[in-house]
């Protein structure tokens, strides 16, 4: 089968309606009595297995899943939305398999040897051939439908431990979903209500899943569709290979969470992250929007950059923690999810697909999101690098659009950060999308050492801490007002140029003018500094007039701010919101520059090493191939 994107048209699926609509209404299976007895343990759904056996002997069953499902409301002629859901699934599952039989079988053999059998029984290698690849197709019917149940069947209930696997029968693809079917008729008889029925057949499914992974070392043929990546657009259904996907369901989330007490250093980074975590609990789930995104100042895109172990994790671990910890308080879902170089792939498609999934997680209106790409460096790469993989372009041209394309909806339920130690290998398109830049420096002063050593150190000691304020220093207020005074002169050389030449030409900024006149300077030593930079920087600018404390008073009651309607959030922050300085313009014009002057200095310093190095090892070759030939050695 073709390893790239696969999709089935619509023609495909509908072929295969009425098929499917018979086997919801009702079917006969042949099913091995031995598995169950007629007779229920009382008050429980499972029945007593039967000691007695009966050999081969199989008994046929008529399975009617409409009637099944109707019967959780017996008094209600009509379905209700989750009945009607289940059987439409279930339906559109069965139409789904059918077609994806069939793309299998136009991709190997089996369509040829179906048309040659049709005219004459087929004999000898022939025969063995049709029949090993029907099993296969079987198989994947199966694990089709079963795939598609799983993914779009939505369940929050406590999946029953007792679900059995169906019978399942790989002769032909229709016996194989039928076997499924009837296998979920059974998984749902007695459901109480629709909660129970939703959660039974969910759990069915991940049964069928896990007997089917279980078995696939029978079958030889099903080998070409591991590679195999088919998407349904309509449905938002995605199947890779044998992959199972997670469904819609998030996982619980397991993560070793950092308080802002036990960040040390990277003020304005912590400071950021607290506001950032505060910001997104502002967002108003019925208006699907938040006020920062209105009021301006709301961070959708970062980047932190700093050296090894300056603290980048434990700044995901940080803003993470918090907000889990807002949503449970509010009661709101949090996601959160990281995108590796792990879910890099050598199939073509296959890591963009996996990356928009991981950003259309992260960006589902219904959830607080919080996603992030440790090693951006990595996973994504620069277009002009002839040396990145495939797979590594195509995560920069899906992030690149999700971030800053034309069709980027900006609602405020969630936030992206991306982190490197070398950020200067990120593509210049993909960097400047990020909103803000932080400088993850770690702990710099006195003070900051003998904090994080004594944190670190634990408490297993009698040692006296000595002359020092324990954790003074990390006061968030008091720390991050120096480290942005810290940014009213530039840090790097090429901006301090810039900086003292217009200083000498023009003096002290007074008016917007002569912000625009300074910006244009540093664009003309920097060319990277485009009319996105000016943006992010105006951005940054909006952030800090919303400089803003909220209240932890608001977030510890979801009734104070976080519960109440979109009208009176905004009008609350509002109140607290006050207008921008020259100072802060200043302050946040050079930040921003610092850190395009900083990666610009670090890709040319990598240049420059990478020449000094090529130009040695020409040299010490020059050298060597002159030995050789005064040895005679050369072309010997």
């Amino acid at each position: 089968m073709d390893t790239g994107l696969t999709t089935i048209s619509e023609a495909a699926i509908e072929k295969h309606r009425a098929t499917a609509q018979s086997f919801i209404t009702r079917i006969l299976v042949l099913e091995d009595p031995s598995r169950e007895s007629g007779t229920a343990l009382a008050g429980t759904n499972r029945r007593f297995v039967s000691t007695v056996s009966v050999g081969s002997v199989r008994r046929t069953r008529e399975v009617e899943l409409s009637k099944t499902v109707a019967a959780v409301h017996p008094d209600d002629q009509l379905l209700s939305i989750a009945q009607h859901m289940l059987l439409y699934r279930t339906r559109r599952g069965l139409a789904i398999a059918l077609a994806i039989a069939d793309v299998f079988a136009e991709g190997s053999d089996l369509e040829s040897l179906k048309a040659k059998n049709a005219r004459a029984p087929l004999e000898g290698d022939e025969a063995a051939a049709f029949k090993k690849l029907l099993s296969a197709s079987a198989y994947i019917s199966a694990f089709s439908l079963a795939s598609y149940l799983f993914q779009l069947i939505d369940s929050d209930g406590e999946a029953p431990n007792d679900t059995p696997e169906p019978d399942f029968l790989f002769d032909t693809p229709q016996d194989a979903v039928k076997s499924i079917v009837a296998g979920l008729d059974r998984a749902i008889a007695g459901a109480k209500d629709d909660a129970e029925l939703m959660t039974r057949a969910r759990a069915f499914a991940r049964v069928v899943i896990d007997g089917l992974l279980a078995r696939k070392g029978r079958f030889d043929g099903i080998g070409p569709f591991e590679n195999a990546h088919i998407r349904i657009d309509v449905d938002d259904f995605t199947l890779d290979g044998f992959d199972v996907a997670p469904g819609k369901r998030s996982k619980p989330l397991v993560m070793t969470f950092k308080k802002p007490e036990e960040v040390v250093g990277n003020h304005i980074a912590k400071y950021q992250s607290v506001k950032l975590a505060k910001m997104l609990m502002a967002y108003d789930f019925e208006r699907e929007l938040n006020p920062f995104v209105e009021l301006g100042g709301f961070l959708f895109t970062f980047i932190g950059d700093g050296a090894p172990g300056t603290g980048k994790t434990t700044l995901i671990q940080m803003i993470a923690g918090l907000v889990n910890g807002y949503c449970q308080v509010a009661g709101y879902p949090f996601a959160y999810e990281n995108f590796g170089v792990d879910q890099i792939s050598s199939y073509q498609g296959k890591s963009g697909q996996s990356c928009r999934q991981f950003i259309n997680n992260v960006l589902n209106p219904r959830v607080i999101g919080f996603g992030t790409i440790d090693d951006i460096d990595q996973v994504a790469a620069r277009r002009s690098d002839d040396r990145a993989s495939a797979g590594q372009q195509e995560i920069t041209g899906v992030l690149m659009d999700a971030f800053g394309g034309a069709a980027t909806v900006v609602r405020g339920n969630c936030s992206f950060g991306m982190f490197s130690n070398y950020p200067e290998n990120v593509d210049d398109a993909l960097r400047q999308r990020a909103g803000a830049r932080w400088l993850v420096d770690g702990p710099q002063t006195r003070d900051d050492y003998i904090d994080i050593f004594v944190l670190l150190a634990g408490k297993n000691h009698k040692i006296p801490l000595g002359d020092h304020k324990l954790y003074a220093a990390q006061e968030i207020q008091r720390a991050v007002m120096e480290a942005y005074e810290e940014h009213e002169k530039p840090r790097e050389d090429g901006l301090m140029k810039v900086y003292e030449r217009y200083m000498k030409e023009n003096g002290a900024p007074k008016s917007m003018a002569d912000i625009g006149t300074y910006l244009h300077m540093i664009k003309e030593a920097e060319p990277r500094f485009t009319g996105r930079a000016i943006k992010n920087v105006t951005d940054a600018i909006k952030m800090r007039a919303m400089d803003i404390e909220l209240p932890d008073e608001w977030f510890e009651k979801p009734e104070v701010f976080m519960h109440k309607s979109y009208d009176d959030k905004k009008a609350m922050i509002e109140e607290l919101r006050g207008p921008f300085s020259m100072d802060m313009v200043m302050q946040e014009v050079n930040r921003y520059a610092d850190s395009e002057f900083r990666y610009s200095d670090r890709s040319d310093d990598a240049a420059v090493t990478k020449m000094i190095r090529d130009t040695r090892l020409r040299d010490r070759a020059v050298r060597e191939i002159e030995e050789l030939k005064k040895k005679g050695l050369w072309n010997a």
